[in-house]
């Protein structure tokens, strides 16, 4: 690793904390985590076992350096454990007051130069960051579930962050393996957020007007557009469907329809009726199998498809 922090500390090991510490494992630093759970070390390292399996299925674990979950360090509250710490990970609820209340405990245990780094999916940094002593320090790094296999990170600031630290926070993030993206300014729900509640919103205002089935529509996203943006994203999409003329040619050719097909997308209500059959239809989809069953297979085929792109 090119990066000199080599200690850090995830506050809160639920399913994305525990995915941070596993991460943070494989690339050989020492972990401090922080949670008040009864028994929360325990789980932690059985999570981070299974974890690593995943991370080793994909081809993303050196065999010479397997995470060793006995090795983190768990205590029950920020205190001098922190001490070393040069970049703290928060998972905590989403709740801004408790993340406020952590975050400013966590400062007082740490040096000036740590970065403060929450997970938040939609409470904006700048709301975060004001019950901080020194706030320029605190940054979003927001994963993508499972964290431990997707590789992007989004990074932003707050209005009141030093750009600086964003820049130490995109350069830690590289240096562990992810991706990171970095957004020019503050907005609840990132990117990849606000993508897929666009996706998402559509896929059930179909199923509202009886278009297709749950299954069906998830079929047409995993089986079409889903294979094509996991190559080259939605803008190179459309720059391809330019031919030769790229984006450009697109827009001036195809622009207007595409504008036609926004106006016909829909803001569906969730109405009771409406949720009854996204979950009956999810359920067929499923085919019995339990959430933690489709979890499993979800993370097996996302690290056959990271190992396949790696070899």
């Amino acid at each position: 690793m090119t990066n000199d922090i080599r200690r850090v500390a995830v506050i809160g090991t639920g399913l994305i904390g525990s995915a941070w510490a596993t991460l943070f494992l494989a690339r050989g630093l020492e972990v401090v985590a922080v949670d008040p759970r009864e028994n929360a070390g325990d789980t932690l390292r059985e999570t981070v076992s299974r974890m690593s399996e995943a991370l080793a299925e994909a081809g993303l674990l050196d065999e010479s350096r397997r995470p060793d979950p006995s090795a983190i360090t768990v205590v029950e509250a920020p205190g001098p454990a922190l001490a070393g710490c040069g970049f703290i990970q928060e998972n905590a609820p989403e709740r801004i007051e408790l993340k406020r209340e952590l975050l400013s405990a966590v400062e007082r245990h740490v040096s000036s130069d740590a970065i403060l780094a929450t997970s938040t999916t939609a409470l904006r940094v700048t709301d975060i960051q004001t019950g901080c002593a020194r706030p320029e320090r605190v940054v979003a790094g927001h994963p993508l579930n499972p964290p431990h296999l997707v590789p992007l990170v989004e990074v932003s600031g707050g209005e009141l962050t030093d750009p600086k630290v964003v820049d130490r926070a995109m350069a830690f993030y590289a240096a562990i393996g992810k991706e990171p993206v970095r957004l020019n300014r503050d907005i609840e729900g990132h990117i990849a957020g606000r993508l897929s509640a666009a996706l998402w919103r559509e896929a059930v205002h179909l199923v509202d007007q009886g278009v297709a089935s749950v299954e069906d529509i998830d079929r047409a996203v995993v089986h079409g557009p889903g294979l094509r943006w996991a190559a080259v994203g939605p803008h190179l999409t459309y720059h391809l469907g330019g031919g030769s003329g790229g984006m450009a040619a697109y827009l001036d050719h195809l622009g207007e329809s595409q504008e036609k097909r926004w106006k016909s997308l829909g803001t569906p209500t969730l109405t009771g009726e409406l949720k009854g059959r996204l979950a009956e239809g999810t359920e067929r989809e499923a085919a019995g199998r339990s959430v933690a069953d489709v979890e499993a297979d979800r993370d097996a085929a996302i690290a056959r498809t990271l190992k396949a792109m790696r070899s």
